[in-house]
């Protein structure tokens, strides 16, 4: 049976959608499961994606031999936009197939897949093509990443409607404490406000904490 594919996606761009990947590859792996990450689609790189640069420094593991091949990061886009203008920009289309036999090939020989997104759930991936959509055809359970900013808890609650709405499963909630409001109180507020939404009306969904970096 092929392993478990998390699809990484987060309320906003910056919101620590990579810290969260390469964190969690690092604790599975060290709980014992067998963790890679991918990279669905980078843009602003050429040739190798920063984004798996950053979960390999996370992870303290080195470089994998399927980042050599590119299974970890299939399609790559120069400009650093959302990327169905990235793709306009370099001329050239996503390759849906290779991205989803790359990642079938890693479920393969891993236990478990964590694929980051870019950007939030309703990132066009092309003019026609949303994040979300992707996720619909794929089945991916998904883990949001949110965090104490303020604005956090309206992005939050958007974004969780959206996956209620298109009948996706939410796997986790990523609470990244690396990105908490200057005021205390907001924070401990918006941790206390989320939770309890989830425990509401997301009962099956676990609440990870994604602590400070070290």
């Amino acid at each position: 049976m092929s392993a478990p594919v998390y699809f990484i996606s987060g309320i906003d761009t910056g919101i620590g959608k990579t810290y969260t990947t390469g964190y969690l590859a690092k604790l599975w792996n060290e709980q014992g499961k067998k963790t890679i990450t991918q990279k669905l689609i980078q843009t602003g790189n050429t040739d190798i994606s920063e984004d798996i640069e950053q979960h390999r420094e996370i992870m303290g593991m080195g470089w994998f031999p399927e980042d050599e091949t590119k299974l970890t990061m299939p399609e790559i886009f120069t400009y650093p936009a959302s990327p169905h203008l990235a793709t306009q920009i370099d001329g050239r289309e996503i390759d849906f197939d290779k991205i989803a036999k790359a990642t079938q090939q890693l479920t393969e020989k891993y236990e478990v897949v964590l694929l980051e997104g870019a950007g939030g759930l309703m990132v066009p991936l092309t003019t026609e093509l949303l994040t979300i959509d992707y996720l619909i055809e794929k089945k991916y359970p998904v883990i949001l990443v949110s965090s104490g900013r303020l604005g956090s808890i309206n992005h939050t609650l958007l974004s969780l409607e959206a996956l209620k709405n298109r009948g996706l499963e939410l796997y986790a909630l990523a609470y990244n404490l690396n990105d908490e409001s200057q005021d205390v109180l907001i924070s401990k507020d918006t941790s206390e406000y989320l939770q309890a939404y989830l425990a509401k009306h997301f009962p099956n969904a676990l609440w990870m904490d994604i602590p400070v970096m070290s």
